[in-house]
């Protein structure tokens, strides 16, 4: 049965359930709204926006049209907390037990069966977020896998957290978010994910081009790529894993491609431009360091005459230029 907590809450009847769950949750229709009765308690819990939810209707269900009319468009994570229910959507129906969770569209249509004794907690997911965190594109009306420790790790993490009435600082709250996203990436990524998704193929070339764009700039790393992405640190992390490099690897290596493109061209029309002055403009802030990382990466420092120097990124092999004075 629902808690005596939430029992306590003012009941409430269609129409009073129905606005105060729409601006979070959106548009629900149930198949008896004169019969309906209902409770909504909204709260934050670990930085998300959360509410708890029941009411005694056999069906609820949000249409196409209820998502066009309030535009309501991120994800959710349903949990039950009392009863049980059948949620339909996307064509799969799964069935929650006290302890499950479901993820929810809610730009899609989604349908709730329930025997009027439920309770549910909702946790607000925005879209954009929750796939960056994630590294894949989450589908709604799957429920996470059951009896896993993910499961009851997550389950019991947001009873905690609700029920803890002491404030939590803004950073102990970052944390306690990437511990959600971590949970729910256990409980719901595909058992065999594609190597890579159509979605971070683009993401990927996405952040490539912004840092072929700043690589120049000796303060951009890993945390400003990030930043300017608009994902994590950890997705960016992994989004250079799965091929095989690192983004501090990939930002070295343009630096040093932009060098030896810099100094073909200080040979070629003989202006004699400092080397340091061209280690700077490529983003070293000290030559000594340029020209070590340059004769690992070549074989041979900047300006030795005669030498070769081949582009990871290009696989074109250029002619190096002759040394001259710093």
């Amino acid at each position: 049965m629902p808690s005596a907590d939430f029992l306590s809450t003012p009941e409430l009847n269609y129409e009073q359930w129905r606005d105060l769950l729409r601006p979070n949750w959106g548009l629900y229709t149930p198949d008896d709204p004169k019969a309906f009765a209902g409770r909504v308690r909204s709260r934050s819990i670990c930085g998300f926006n959360a509410s708890d939810i029941s009411n005694n209707i056999r069906r609820c269900e949000r249409t196409q049209r209820d998502a066009r009319l309030d535009g309501v468009d991120h994800c959710y994570a349903v949990f039950q907390i009392a009863g049980r229910s059948t949620l339909i959507q996307n064509d799969h129906a799964v069935t929650l037990a006290v302890g499950d969770v479901a993820l929810i569209d809610s730009a899609r249509p989604v349908t709730y069966v329930n025997d009027g004794h439920e309770q549910w907690l909702s946790l607000q997911l925005p879209r954009q977020l929750l796939t960056s965190h994630l590294g894949f594109e989450p589908q709604g009306g799957f429920r996470g896998r059951p009896g896993t420790r993910a499961g009851r790790l997550l389950f019991q993490l947001v009873l905690d957290a609700a029920d803890d009435e002491e404030p939590m600082s803004t950073s102990a709250g970052n944390y306690m978010q990437l511990a959600v996203y971590d949970l729910l990436g256990a409980l719901f990524a595909p058992l065999n994910p594609a190597p890579v998704s159509l979605y971070a193929d683009r993401l990927f070339k996405r952040v490539c081009n912004v840092i072929k764009d700043r690589f120049a700039d000796p303060d951009f790393g890993p945390c400003e790529v990030a930043a300017e992405a608009g994902i994590s640190l950890r997705y960016l992390q992994k989004l250079f894993t799965v091929r095989g490099a690192t983004c501090s690897h990939f930002i070295h290596s343009l630096r040093l491609d932009y060098a030896a493109r810099l100094i073909q061209r200080r040979a070629s029309m003989t202006t004699g431009q400092p080397l340091s002055l061209i280690a700077h403009a490529c983003g070293f802030r000290d030559y000594t360091n340029f020209a070590r990382a340059f004769r690992q990466r070549f074989g041979h420092a900047p300006g030795v005459p005669g030498g070769h120097v081949q582009s990871v990124s290009t696989g074109i092999v250029r002619p190096s230029t002759h040394e001259s004075a710093r």
